[in-house]
C-alpha cells in the first residue's frame, strides 16, 4: 500500500476518509480515536497502542516506543496543559510525527513548547511538518473556507468561532487563516515587548508587510496593546493604530494575551490593496 510523501498529504487522507464515514459536521476532530483506530488499520505491526498524560517537565509532548513486551507507539502529553485546544493540537503533532517521522527515529521524539508553538519553517523543520500536518487534520481548507470565506474581513468572534469548531488555540487558528485568505494580515507573537516570531499572508508578503524576526531581534511598537494591559478586557482587546506604528500605514491590531506561555498574538489587518508583481525567485523572510 502507497502511502502520502508529504504532511499535508497524510491530513487530507485522513480528512478525505472522515468526511466520507463521519460528514462535515465532525469537528472537533476526535485525533485520540482516530489515532489508535487509523494506526490500527494501517500499521497493524506497529499501532499507537496508548495516548497518555504524564508530567514532562520542559515539554509538551512526545511520541515513544511502547515498552519491549509490548508492540506499538505511545502518545505522551504533559499532564500541567489546561487548555484543550493545546492539547488537542500537541496530539495532533505527535501523531504526525508518528506518521512522517518514526522510522527515521526509532527511540521517539520528544517536543517543547516552542517546537510546537512556534511555525516559522526555519525554526525545525521537522517541527514544522508535524505542525503542517496537525494544522490541515484538525482544520482542513475546505471546511476553514465555509466558516470564513477568503476574501471576508475577520474580527475576534469569526476567529473564536473557528477556535471553537476546531478545537484549537487562536493562535493555530490564525496561522491557518493566514494560509488562504485573501487578505493582507501579519500574525505577531511577541514576548516581552519583542518578536518572538512573526507570520504574514501572501497578499501582505507581496506588499512587503512582514518582520525578519527569524533573522533580527524587533521591538514592538511602543503603541502596541501587549504593553499597553490596562486597555484589555479580559485580556483581549482591539485598536486602530495611524501610520507608523506598526507599519506606514493604518493598521487595525487585535490582541489577545496568552498568560499559560507568557505570549501576547498581535494580529495586523491591513487595507486591501493591489497586490505586487514579484519575481518568483523573490526571498521573502518572515
Amino acid at each position: 500500500m502507497s502511502h502520502p510523501s508529504t504532511p499535508k498529504g497524510w491530513a487530507t487522507k485522513i480528512s478525505d476518509l472522515l468526511d466520507a464515514t463521519l460528514g462535515t459536521e465532525r469537528f472537533p476532530v476526535d485525533v485520540i480515536g482516530i489515532a489508535q483506530e487509523y494506526s490500527k488499520n494501517v500499521f497493524p505491526d506497529e499501532p499507537i497502542a496508548a495516548v497518555l498524560s504524564q508530567d514532562l517537565p520542559g515539554f509538551e509532548g512526545a511520541l515513544f516506543r511502547m515498552p519491549a513486551n509490548k508492540k506499538g507507539w505511545a502518545i505522551f502529553y504533559n499532564d500541567k496543559i489546561v487548555s484543550k485546544g493545546r492539547i488537542n493540537f500537541t496530539l495532533a503533532h505527535e501523531f504526525g510525527h508518528y506518521l512522517i517521522h518514526r522510522l527515521d527515529f526509532p527511540e521517539g521524539i520528544q517536543c517543547s513548547d516552542q517546537d510546537i508553538v512556534r511555525w516559522d519553517s526555519e525554526y525545525g523543520q521537522i517541527e514544522h511538518q508535524a505542525n503542517v500536518f496537525a494544522a490541515n487534520l484538525l482544520m482542513p481548507f475546505k471546511d476553514f473556507r465555509a466558516q470564513i470565506p477568503a476574501k471576508a474581513t475577520v474580527n475576534y468572534d469569526m476567529l473564536s468561532h473557528c477556535a471553537n469548531r476546531y478545537g484549537v488555540s487562536l493562535m493555530a487558528t490564525i496561522s491557518q487563516w493566514l494560509q488562504y485568505t485573501a487578505k493582507r494580515a501579519v500574525l505577531v507573537v511577541s514576548r516581552d515587548g519583542f518578536i518572538s516570531w512573526s507570520r504574514s499572508s501572501k497578499s501582505a508578503l507581496k506588499t512587503k508587510a512582514f518582520f525578519r524576526a527569524a533573522k533580527e531581534t524587533i521591538e514592538i511598537p511602543s503603541q502596541a496593546l501587549p504593553l499597553h494591559p490596562d486597555l484589555l478586557t479580559d485580556g483581549r482587546g482591539t485598536i486602530n493604530h495611524p501610520p507608523g506604528v506598526w507599519f506606514n500605514e493604518e493598521v487595525q491590531e487585535i490582541v489577545v494575551l496568552a498568560d499559560r506561555y507568557d505570549f501576547a498574538i498581535s494580529l495586523l489587518l491591513l487595507e486591501d490593496l493591489s497586490t505586487i508583481d514579484w519575481p518568483e525567485d523573490e526571498e521573502i523572510f518572515f
